[in-house]
């Protein structure tokens, strides 16, 4: 089976205020439907990392293949529309836009890869917004849900062009305890049942340990996983 995710030999520099090696020979693969949690102290690199594997920084040595495609090498917008089309994000703050409706917030990415109707962009929103209980909440601005809703939302808006993988920075670092399992219990979900592949960097230990396999890092190289 081809990997979801496939990292070859990065090693990763930054030059200022002087030059400090942040990534040493960074090798390892996600199979599909696997839900890897990237863990590690502050500094150790796993941001750094996976900043990387969303194509937003290009500056490295080394390979990057998502869904048997080779990122490394192609130009911007390239990778702004493979990013758009193959890769899901969800972050610590969901970055929803408050004046927007919730419906809205989650056919943008769909509206932008311009491959399906508005009409069908709508239905499969909605198809989202139910399954994630969100209900009855779609036609509200997104600053008037709460914060659990929101980080839902952020995961529909995710999904709606059906990405070979999604990304998590601390999905649920901004969230409470009850609220931290709704959006975990979610991605575990997805990752079983719809055969979704995951890489969440996380300080949550509880949250990784529950995942199906977790590389620890430690100063820039890879401890365990």
């Amino acid at each position: 089976m081809r990997p979801a995710l496939s990292v070859n030999n990065i090693v990763k520099y930054f030059h200022e205020p002087e030059t400090i090696q942040v990534l040493k020979e960074i090798s390892f693969a996600v199979q599909p439907g696997e839900f890897l949690a990237l863990v590690g102290k502050s500094g150790s690199g796993k941001s750094t990392l996976l900043y990387l594997l969303s194509t937003m920084d290009t500056d490295y040595e080394g390979t990057i293949d998502i869904n048997g495609t080779r990122l490394t090498g192609l130009k911007q917008n390239e990778l702004a529309r493979f990013r758009n089309e193959h890769i899901g994000f969800v972050f610590q703050f969901h970055y929803l836009l408050p004046e927007f409706s919730v419906l809205d917030n989650v056919m943008l990415p769909a509206l932008k890869l311009g491959k399906l109707s508005p009409e069908q962009i709508r239905t499969k929103a909605l198809e989202l917004l139910y399954k994630l209980d969100i209900k009855g909440h779609e036609n509200k601005k997104a600053s008037r849900i709460s914060g659990g809703q929101q980080q839902r939302v952020a995961i529909a808006r995710a999904l709606i062009n059906d990405p070979a993988i999604i990304m998590g920075d601390e999905p649920t670092g901004n969230l409470d305890s009850k609220n931290t399992k709704v959006v975990f219990d979610i991605f575990r979900q997805l990752a079983r049942e719809s055969g979704q592949t995951i890489v969440a960097v996380t300080h949550d230990d509880e949250f990784a340990a529950n995942c199906d396999r977790v590389i620890e890092m430690v100063d820039g190289k890879i401890l365990a996983g």
